[in-house]
């Protein structure tokens, strides 16, 4: 089971505020990689309110390298070819998205889907399916809000739910929780 899980964490309610990306990869089923880097978002200021949940400040982005500038470099090849998924995917691609758009980046060919998704499919009875929630019922600890530390918790729930639907492919547990599998084009 080959995947790559994906965070973004945002300056403000801009979508192409990208403050901070951490990404594992995953390759049968095992972590063979990760990456973390803060970012400088193009406006360069941090909602106080959004500093209180992630603990990202100006001082921490200022000289941190633009969306831009990791693209090409360190995003694009970590997972290209390799389907990603993130937990509530339609935030963290609608960040992937505006920031590639803000820059002028072309949109990479992708297939995503969704662990919030793929938990509500799973595990029906939840009284929360956010990331905490999820992580609290099974014991997960973890820094909440922390870029990395939330693209480790989305690939745990991804392995738990690849276990309960007794699966070992991305396509068979897409197919078994009813979920759909996306494309960025």
């Amino acid at each position: 089971m080959d995947f790559v899980t994906i965070d973004f964490e945002t300056a403000n309610y801009s979508r192409k505020s990208a403050c901070a990306i951490g990404m594992v990869k995953y390759r049968n089923e095992q972590v063979v990689d990760n990456f973390y880097s803060l970012i400088k978002p193009p406006r360069l200021y941090i909602r106080p309110d959004f500093t209180e949940i992630h603990g990202i400040t100006y001082d921490d982005v200022k000289d941190a390298p633009t969306f831009a500038e990791l693209w090409g470099g360190k995003i694009y090849p970590f997972i290209r070819n390799i389907p990603i998924a993130a937990h509530n995917a339609n935030f963290d691609i609608s960040v992937l998205l505006a920031a590639l758009k803000w820059y002028g980046l072309p949109n990479p060919s992708i297939q995503y889907f969704c662990s919030l998704q793929l938990a509500r499919h799973t595990w029906k009875t939840f009284e929360s399916y956010g990331l905490q929630g999820i992580a609290n019922k099974f014991k997960i600890t973890y820094k909440a809000h922390n870029a990395l530390e939330d693209a480790k918790t989305c690939g745990k729930i991804i392995l738990m739910a690849a276990e309960e639907h007794d699966v070992t492919s991305i396509q068979d547990l897409i197919n078994s929780a009813n979920i759909e599998m996306k494309e960025i084009k």
